[in-house]
């Protein structure tokens, strides 16, 4: 896919990332995948290769921002949808044990494309509700860190998270212009779930109008046995005081 020349170039610029030339050619075929899958399933609505580029890998890679000066063994990404921010993550950092979250079995597929066509190791894909995967002892207090985009609520959010990180990791937010608001309204679920609202990143990706924020939340206490609660009920019925 045309449209990736100056990847290498922004990474290093506004992330302080260096890629190397094989990095930036598994994005450019993750890409290529990501076009092809999008003729036959509606994966993303963001389908231009500049907006791919700077809303889809650049946006995952900001992550970084946050995650690369702590332990990361091993990430699991909630409601992943086409890979993001996990699969650019995984491409930066080889060693990192990835498990994807994904509810919908087509785009469950598609990660097993692209972790096939890009020989991906140690990536896991579990097609299954949020909910369900936090109360699985395979997955519940077992990530360094658990990461989404663009999947809920910030209180939902902790909520689908906070179960699956150990007590000393993190979990990861990407969130827009309302990431301080949707913090306000979480802090009762960051405190019930065992997390400590650590800090807020703000991000600054070129060409990318909206604002950009990384709400990191420490856990530092076990989350209770009942969280999270069945399927349809953090969405519905949002933790708060």
């Amino acid at each position: 896919m045309q449209g990736f020349d100056h990847l290498s170039t922004d990474a290093s610029k506004f992330l302080d990332l260096s890629l190397s030339q094989d990095q930036v050619d598994a994005l450019n075929r993750y890409a290529d995948l990501l076009d092809q899958w999008n003729q036959k399933i509606n994966l993303t609505a963001i389908r231009e290769p500049e907006e791919i580029r700077i809303k889809h890998f650049l946006d995952s890679l900001s992550c970084t921002l946050a995650i690369k000066d702590r332990p990361h063994a091993s990430l699991i990404d909630v409601g992943t949808g086409a890979g993001f921010p996990g699969l650019p993550l995984k491409v930066l950092y080889p060693e990192l044990q990835l498990t994807l979250v994904e509810s919908v079995a087509k785009k469950a597929q598609f990660l097993n494309q692209v972790v096939q066509d890009l020989r991906l190791k140690q990536v896991k894909i579990v097609n299954a509700r949020a909910e369900t995967v936090g109360q699985q002892g395979d997955h519940r207090q077992r990530y360094d860190w658990a990461v989404a985009r663009a999947v809920a609520s910030l209180p939902v959010l902790c909520e689908y998270l906070l179960p699956l990180v150990r007590v000393g990791g993190y979990m990861l937010a990407q969130k827009g212009e309302s990431a301080a608001a949707e913090l306000d309204e979480a802090l009762y679920a960051i405190q019930v779930l065992g997390g400590r609202h650590l800090e807020t990143i703000p991000v600054s990706l070129t060409n990318l109008a909206e604002e950009r924020f990384l709400i990191v939340i420490e856990k530092i206490a076990q989350s209770p046995e009942n969280y999270p609660r069945r399927v349809g009920m953090p969405a519905k019925r949002p933790l708060a005081a």
